[in-house]
């Protein structure tokens, strides 16, 4: 279990890193790349910067190539705006939980199309017309 000390410089250079991509990062490769988590080692050696691209699989990875060509200048700007005596090196890393809970999602509602019901504002796609009716 990380430390609560942990815990809040995890948060901390995430909110950091997100701004630094946003506003400061200009390789066009970056894209919509959106941060969604930091976890640091105890030892405050590494980072791994958790990153959801939207795109093809291509582009996600031109994407984390693009962060991870970034990573000196964000490092050093991290070392700048927080004052810490040692900033991890970072790693980024393609987060690939939202895919895994749609594709989770897609399984219940094939599984169980009477009992799932779509969110409001999604198309129940188990009703829509194939164009095969009689």
């Amino acid at each position: 279990m990380a430390s609560r000390r942990i815990e809040r410089l995890n948060e901390q250079f995430k909110r950091e890193i997100t701004g630094l991509v946003r506003s400061e990062v200009r390789d066009p490769r970056v894209g919509m790349a959106t941060i969604t988590g930091v976890e640091t080692s105890a030892d405050l050696s590494v980072a791994r910067v958790y990153v959801s691209v939207l795109g093809s699989p291509e582009e996600k990875e031109e994407s984390i190539e693009g962060l991870r060509a970034a990573a000196s200048f964000i490092r050093t700007e991290l070392g700048r705006r927080l004052h810490l005596r040692r900033i991890p090196e970072l790693r980024f890393v393609l987060d690939r939980s939202i895919e895994y809970a749609q594709r989770i999602d897609q399984l219940l509602h094939e599984a169980f199309p009477d009992r799932w019901e779509s969110l409001p504002g999604e198309e129940d796609v188990s009703n829509e017309s194939t164009g095969d009716e009689e």
